[in-house]
């Protein structure tokens, strides 16, 4: 179990904020399939004083969706502390500060991972953040910002010693974006100097990559991102090596959640119809959250996820992507198992 302040986490894998992909609809299919802690896409703490309306619908959460976190970004203290405390009136359990978003409109106004460079900065931030409120105050950073740079671990150490309750390390630069391979060593060298839970972050695509990964560096924990688009199933796959090695309770006891206490999963390697399944499954909580409109056109670059690998998909995806109405989506997704399977 992974415990983040006084949040505990029976299964120690979370999935990863990101932008046009975790929201509500989306972390409620991955609860189901054994993620431990869901996140919400990264949201702008200015956006949120300033009182957008498109940050509404990043702020919706459920009764079902514990244990989960808010990610905010920004790069001013003050503000930063005045967002924390109003977002700790939603039902999310855990504040997350973003350290490691790479986007240029991010980084260029000293936010994300631009406060890898300013570790002070960072520190006074989470400071400000872990008095200004009761839930736990936890960071997702990078190694460093370039590879002259590779700093996580000092970064780690300020962000513990400013109130931070776990850190986060993807372990890439800013400078790699997601390109290359992910440096186990970063999260190990983080892991070594501090006290406060760590999480691995990089290139985790399976049940196995995570146990590796534990074993590897240590760390308490692993989030899962790119691996997880159009593919909840890995979280099952996770869960049941989990269940293997005996790093989870399976014995339905008083003290274990319930999210805990099932069999391992049968389902970690979906078939063609699983998928046309969830893809239609998806796509009718999403016209429900955010209506037909927008659900149709996300749904575009969801079915590319969900789909990658399968014989004739791009072809495929040339009609959906020419859908305009949910009626034509479900067609096309309906006759996808049968037409596309032969």
């Amino acid at each position: 179990m992974l415990k983040i302040g006084d949040v505990n986490v029976p299964i120690p894998v979370a999935l990863a904020p990101m932008a046009g992909v975790t929201d509500l609809p989306y972390r409620d299919i991955c609860r189901e399939f054994m993620c431990g802690l869901t996140c919400t896409e990264l949201i702008s703490a200015k956006a949120i004083k300033y009182n957008n309306r498109n940050t509404d619908i990043l702020l919706k959460t459920n009764e079902r969706e514990h244990p989960s976190m808010i990610q905010l970004f920004g790069s001013d203290p003050e503000i930063m502390a005045e967002i924390a405390k109003r977002v700790e009136e939603l039902e999310f359990d855990i504040i997350d500060l973003n350290m490691g978003c790479p986007v240029p409109k991010v980084v260029n106004n000293g936010e994300g991972s631009a406060l890898m460079k300013d570790p002070l900065l960072a520190g006074r931030i989470i400071e400000k953040m872990a008095n200004a409120v009761e839930k736990p105050v936890t960071v997702k950073i990078r190694s460093g910002f370039s590879s002259a740079c590779v700093n996580a671990p000092e970064v780690a150490y300020i962000a513990q010693e400013s109130g931070a309750a776990a850190v986060t390390v993807h372990a890439r630069t800013r400078e790699q974006y997601y390109s290359g391979e992910a440096d186990r060593s970063v999260i190990k060298a983080v892991k070594d100097t501090v006290k406060i839970p760590v999480i691995g972050n990089g290139d985790i695509k399976n049940g196995e990559d995570t146990l590796s990964m534990m074993r590897s560096t240590g760390c308490d924990g692993v989030m899962i991102g790119r691996a997880a688009r159009g593919n909840p199933w890995v979280f099952a796959d996770v869960y049941n090596v989990f269940y293997r090695e005996g790093c989870v309770k399976g014995d339905g006891s008083t003290d274990t959640p319930t999210a805990v206490s099932v069999e391992p999963s049968p389902l970690t390697h979906p078939s063609l119809a699983d998928k046309c399944n969830m893809l239609l499954r998806h796509l009718h909580a999403l016209v429900e959250f955010k209506g037909e409109y927008v659900a149709v056109r996300e749904m575009r670059k969801h079915f590319g996820w969900y789909m990658a690998g399968e014989r004739n998909a791009s072809s495929l995806r040339r009609e959906v992507n020419a859908a305009v109405t949910a009626g034509q989506l479900e067609e096309l997704i309906s006759c996808c198992s049968s037409e596309y399977s032969h």
